[in-house]
């Protein structure tokens, strides 16, 4: 289909009744529906079961389950070394460096503000203004658990309302401000790093997304709802801790205030990543 066309027509579309219609689908558990679903889907896309903890595609209960499948142990080496960033999800990563005046690049041609992204006041994003971020897109083949990058603490998460626009490249060619437009979920740690965000973006029939301290996130209302940790048991996670998942593909992007990232110099855009391989090195830490 042409780039322009496809574009177009996902302005027009109904993006969040076929978002909810897809989960309905995804949910089912009735064999008749899920198994050829989940058949039909791991051949279309070569999923590698061999890496899964659970191997045999009839095992799974519905089609959602199948899609958030766990990984066998040690299928995904984390790198340990504690001035490594590592990437929180396989995918492709289709931005990364330094936010220049506190706006990040999209795509060519277009890029979108810190503010923007993270629904945050102007003391907030000005935090950001001369820090890092990558941007790593979850093809329908990928894993779609989402994992810490480095140690954290939790501060706040955000749920931002938006619009449901799939996150390829062409629509990251042609939409502007895409990832400050979507559906998402912004959570905010302190790590060793300094203060990151990790943005979980939702795309078109993304049934939901979830985190590990919140279950599914999907406020009744739809409005930009924020919840802050610090008054409240300290949620902490270990580097490669899972923190949230997909059910469903998209996009996570990574907002650092710490500019001192040094990227991985075998780190290309466009190159696939693999959840807990090294993304960037901490010059000074």
């Amino acid at each position: 289909m042409n780039k322009k066309l496809f574009v177009a027509l996902q302005h027009v579309a109904p993006q969040h009744l076929i978002s909810r219609l897809a989960g309905v689908i995804a949910n089912c558990e009735w064999v008749w529906v899920k198994d050829p679903f989940i058949r039909w889907f791991s051949k279309r896309y070569q999923i590698n079961m061999d890496e899964a903890a659970t191997p045999e595609l009839d095992a799974y209960p519905s089609f959602n389950q199948f899609f958030t499948r766990e990984l066998k142990a040690g299928a995904r080496p984390i790198d340990d070394r504690t001035e490594a960033l590592v990437s929180p999800a396989d995918g492709v990563v289709s931005q990364c460096g330094p936010i220049k005046a506190g706006t990040l690049v999209q795509a060519k041609g277009r890029s979108f503000t810190v503010q923007q992204l993270l629904a945050c006041d102007a003391d907030q994003a000005a935090k950001y203004a001369d820090g890092q971020f990558a941007t790593i897109y979850l093809s329908p083949s990928d894993y779609h658990r989402v994992h810490m990058p480095c140690d954290g603490t939790l501060k706040s998460m955000t749920y931002v309302p938006g619009k449901l626009f799939s996150v390829n490249q062409a629509t990251a060619e042609g939409v502007p401000g895409l990832f400050a437009r979507n559906e998402r979920v912004v959570a905010t740690f302190d790590t060793p790093w300094g203060e990151l965000s990790m943005v979980l973006v939702g795309a078109m029939v993304v049934a939901s997304i979830e985190t590990v301290w919140a279950g599914v996130v999907a406020p009744l209302r739809r409005q930009v709802m924020a919840t802050q940790y610090g008054d409240q048991p300290a949620i902490t996670l270990k580097k490669g801790d899972e923190m949230g998942r997909f059910k469903l593909g998209s996009t996570v992007v990574l907002v650092s205030d710490n500019p001192h990232w040094m990227w991985d110099a075998e780190q290309e855009l466009g190159e696939k990543v693999h959840m807990g391989s090294v993304l960037a090195l901490l010059e000074q830490f």
